[in-house]
């Protein structure tokens, strides 16, 4: 099994499930692997033969991408293709990373693998491309995983961003009018493992159960945390920013195959316990 972005928050996730789960697997970082690069790409998994490779490798900026899309389609759209290419010449599996941004927050029931897409920033589209370049070039033997509001103890998050700014001030305001499914990176990277395992083809939504707002996963954060602040909510027109985001973004399967995840309060449990542990 082959990691690529095998450093960022994800991807240490994955590498360690992988380790539990008895897996031989290899993780490259960005500095050992650009999959922008794609001789580099061909001849990385040329080398390493894996059955499977799980791409974790992508441009996270969401704000970033507004300004720099060419750069984020270079990574989230180019660098999938690469990947499946690759894979697909080896005769490995892809398991690639998607995300609740291809959807453009309208609905007010959960998004299915069959709805329409119709992302509104330059980071849905980048990472809309690199599903499609990617169901293209690796031939049929690829899982796309889409997800929603990662967060995790091997980078920056938001509950981290949220219980730094409750250690410095005694009020925050959220916004309370978006609604997703934040989830732990230590769940998602197990269920990664095993899909590209199993290897069911096409598109799965693997995100946490249950489904909030920031305002109400904030407030958790603070009191979980035992931070003493105050949360107030506020709406999205209140907190500008340069990437618009779904209003409305929470994932669930219609395939029995989906892993099923549990709830984001359970992740956030665990996150802030392995918080305490490292401290």
């Amino acid at each position: 099994m082959l990691i690529t972005g095998a450093g960022g928050m994800l991807g240490h996730d994955v590498q360690a499930a992988a380790d539990e789960l008895g897996h031989e697997a290899s993780g490259l970082t960005r500095a050992e692997l650009d999959i922008r690069d794609a001789d580099a790409v061909l001849r990385a998994v040329a080398e390493l033969k894996p059955e499977a490779v799980i791409n974790c490798a992508a441009w996270t900026d969401v704000d970033g991408a507004e300004d720099g899309s060419d750069a984020a389609l270079a990574v989230n759209g180019t660098g999938a293709e690469n990947v499946g290419r690759a894979a697909a010449a080896a005769g490995a599996w892809t398991v690639h990373v998607s995300t609740d941004y291809v959807f453009d927050g309208s609905r007010t029931e959960p998004y299915l693998e069959s709805d329409p897409t119709s992302p509104m920033s330059g980071y849905g589209r980048s990472k809309l491309e690199g599903e499609r370049a990617l169901a293209t070039t690796a031939a049929g033997r690829h899982t796309i995983v889409r997800s929603s509001w990662l967060f995790g103890l091997s980078g920056a998050c938001f509950p981290k961003t949220i219980l730094k700014l409750a250690g410095d001030r005694e009020r925050l305001s959220v916004v309370d009018d978006q609604v997703g499914c934040p989830t732990f990176t230590g769940h998602l990277g197990a269920a990664l493992v095993r899909l590209a395992s199993d290897r069911p083809p096409g598109i799965l939504h693997v995100a946490a159960a249950g489904q909030c707002s920031w305002f109400e996963f904030a407030r958790e954060i603070v009191t979980g945390g035992g931070a003493d602040c105050e949360v107030s909510p506020c709406t999205t027109d209140e907190f500008p920013r340069p990437a618009p985001r779904p209003a409305y973004s929470v994932l669930r399967s219609e395939w029995d195959d989906a892993p099923v995840l549990p709830h984001w309060r359970e992740g956030l449990r665990e996150f802030l316990a392995g918080l305490e542990v490292a401290a």
